[in-house]
């Protein structure tokens, strides 16, 4: 069912939208899509539409996704359990397999399906295609979880130099040929960082950082990379929000100009975070504004 909108908040919004688009006309973002906002059809169909447009006006999207909950629940459907440890998955040789499966063949397959229904405009990639993603155990008792240890950009520089959008898969590979599940936060920050990226925006099924964890309403719009430092300090950030604001504090320090943190569950969150004078998340910048 369509909605109407009052022409005077349409003319509002695109008048909003006008500086952006004329300030960041080339600029590299880089979107990472955790596998929590996958799971809706709609959902993924908005993306689709927003990353599309963004590369229309002039942005240069790269997309950098995980798929957790898919993972999951192929899993599942083999019998198979999974373990974590302080968050991240132990991942023996059959589930590597079917990581690769999901991840590569399903997940990244679907989202380049999405966005090349608005016409030819993404590449599905994967972090082993030119060791654009290489990595190191993380821990022997995860088995075949990796760090990774370096990005190789000519992939992505090359497809972004033909017009097209990025879709990355995370999964990593070492110099013997070995193949790893990556962290896909981990991955996007890297993928950000070597490519020097104007933005790197997280999406996933928080809508930011909150000053009381129990109060959405309490969500902090903008902060700096020293008052991150402070918030963990004196608790406000705390329990698996202090390594994630502790990566955006990180990215920024190599040369990412802002990360954002936000809801891949809103509806069109994209173009309302980067495109509108409010926003809805959270944006971390170098210093206050």
């Amino acid at each position: 069912m369509s909605t109407s909108v009052a022409p005077g908040v349409t003319v509002e919004v695109l008048l909003q939208a006008l500086p952006y688009i004329e300030r960041f006309r080339g600029a590299v973002v880089v979107v990472k899509l955790g596998g929590n906002a996958m799971v809706s059809e709609e959902l993924a169909a908005d993306f689709a539409a927003d990353i599309v447009l963004l590369h229309r006006i002039g942005l240069r999207p790269v997309v950098v996704h995980g798929g957790g909950p898919q993972i999951e629940e192929w899993l599942e459907r083999l019998g198979k359990d999974s373990t974590f440890i302080d968050g991240r998955r132990v991942t023996d040789a059959e589930t590597l397999e079917v990581a690769q499966m999901v991840l590569m063949g399903k997940v990244n397959a679907e989202l380049v399906t999405a966005l090349n229904a608005f016409g030819p405009v993404a590449l599905g990639l994967a972090g082993t295609d030119a060791h654009m993603l290489v990595a190191e155990p993380h821990d022997p008792e995860l088995g075949y979880v990796g760090s990774i240890t370096a990005v190789n950009p000519e992939l992505i520089d090359r497809t972004l130099a033909m017009d097209l959008i990025p879709v990355i898969a995370t999964i990593a590979v070492d110099a013997s040929g070995q193949t790893y599940n990556v962290n896909a936060d981990d991955a996007a920050t890297e993928i950000a960082t070597c490519l020097q990226a104007d933005k790197l925006v997280f999406l996933s099924d928080v809508p930011g950082l909150l000053a009381r964890v129990e109060d959405p309403e309490s969500l902090i719009r903008e902060i700096s990379v020293s008052c991150i430092e402070d918030l963990i300090g004196d608790g406000t950030i705390s329990g698996g929000m202090v390594p994630k604001m502790a990566g955006c504090a990180q990215a920024i320090g190599r040369g990412v100009g802002s990360v954002h943190l936000v809801d891949g569950r809103i509806p069109h969150v994209l173009l309302l975070e980067l495109l509108t004078d409010a926003g809805v998340g959270t944006m971390v910048t170098a210093e206050s504004s």
